[in-house]
């Protein structure tokens, strides 16, 4: 299964409280942090959601 490299790129303020708590749920706290994930649907569903405000690298 591939890995995944989230990070959080822009601010959750101001954002709806469903995508707040996407953020939350993926690990990511504050600006800036990085968290590794394996590449699944319910993990890729979920950086959908909070696509604008995350980036994504796949993790060799």
């Amino acid at each position: 299964m591939a890995k995944l490299l989230v990070k959080q790129v822009r601010s959750k303020i101001n954002c709806p409280l469903t995508q707040k708590r996407g953020l939350e749920a993926l690990g990511l706290r504050k600006m800036g942090q990085v968290v590794e994930h394996d590449s699944n649907p319910a993990i890729l569903g979920m950086i959908n959601k909070v696509k604008h405000l995350v980036s994504v690298v796949e993790a060799k």
